[in-house]
């Protein structure tokens, strides 16, 4: 709303400062907002680098326990037990909330070998790679948990940093030239009654003189 279109009345002045008021409670509620948002953006991203050298060192141990199966127990056998498991484990997804933005939640089931009678009796070699993979799958998810939450707290940071300069720089500002505005008429009003006063006065003072005359 341009100042010209506002009304130069106390009532409008008392509402105008009301909102400046709230604007700047809402502006210092944004920061915090930000800030914490800031923290637990780099939280997760320590934990997602954190969880990308897990990855790597689960990657090297179950190619490592592969070889080691392959060995003991040849690879014609490990060809028929992969053909066996599951091409994916189950997938649960919830819903969780971080500093007020909700992210996936994503776990994986666990592996139980009863596809086949040929599983029940696994050799402990292939159970362990068994196990090292199911392990490294239940780090990607967790990784791409991760990052999922990150592009969302990134996005919400965005947002109310957004939010926060709108306020700053663009409804305070212009709120306060409003109480200028106000102000300077009520200036004007009153110079004006001032003026008028003066001159009824000396109206008033001519006609006495000219009855006393």
């Amino acid at each position: 709303m341009a100042v010209e279109n506002v009304r130069p009345t106390r009532l409008e002045l008392l509402r105008t400062r009301r909102r400046i008021v709230l604007a700047k409670k809402g502006l210092n509620l944004l920061k915090l907002k930000r800030s914490a948002l800031i923290a637990e953006f780099f939280a997760q991203s320590r934990e997602a680098l954190r969880l990308r050298g897990d990855l790597q060192k689960r990657i090297a141990r179950g190619y490592a326990s592969i070889r080691m199966a392959e060995m003991m127990e040849g690879p014609t056998r490990l060809e028929n037990v992969a053909m066996l498991l599951p091409d994916l484990l189950p997938v649960t997804v919830a819903t969780k909330n971080v500093m007020g933005v909700k992210t996936p939640r994503v776990d994986a089931g666990t592996f139980v070998p009863v596809a086949a009678p040929a599983l029940l009796d696994l050799p402990t070699s292939i159970d362990e790679s068994i196990r090292h993979f199911q392990g490294i799958y239940q780090v990607v998810l967790d990784i791409a948990e991760k990052e999922n939450a990150l592009r969302r707290l990134l996005k919400e940071i965005e947002k109310t940093k957004r939010r926060a300069s709108a306020i700053e720089n663009v409804l305070i500002p212009r709120l306060q030239e409003t109480v200028r505005y106000i102000k300077f008429r009520f200036d004007e009003l009153e110079r004006d009654a001032f003026s008028m006063l003066k001159t009824v006065k000396r109206k008033m003072e001519q006609q006495e003189a000219r009855g006393a005359a």
